[in-house]
């Protein structure tokens, strides 16, 4: 017999079973930008260097997020509240930038 407090986990827990060919090409993509990631190193496009490497870096992070963390299947709270997160880390990292910039 189960007793309350594990009765009280049970009724909140719900399962997000992803098949194993979404995370297949969930991998694929994390490669293929791993890849993006090598290449652009290797080519010299000035400033766009470090720009291009954030955008792929913060895909390759919203990919872990989303799908082998579950993001995508939680609560708008728990969504907003993370979006909120990455919306100050974005805004103390193009301050960082913006104080280089005039040094």
């Amino acid at each position: 017999m189960a007793t309350e407090a594990e009765k009280r986990v049970d009724e909140g827990a719900t399962e997000h079973i992803l098949s194993y060919r979404r995370l297949a090409l969930v991998l694929g993509l994390l490669l293929v930008l791993t890849a993006v990631t090598i290449a652009v190193s290797r080519i010299d496009m000035g400033i766009f260097n470090i720009w291009i490497a954030i955008l792929v870096a913060s895909a390759k992070a919203s990919l872990v997020v989303l799908f082998f963390m579950h993001m995508k299947y939680e609560a708008r709270l728990l969504k907003m509240t993370f979006l909120g997160t990455i919306g100050c880390l974005a805004l103390i990292i193009s301050f960082i930038f913006w104080d280089i910039s005039f040094r």
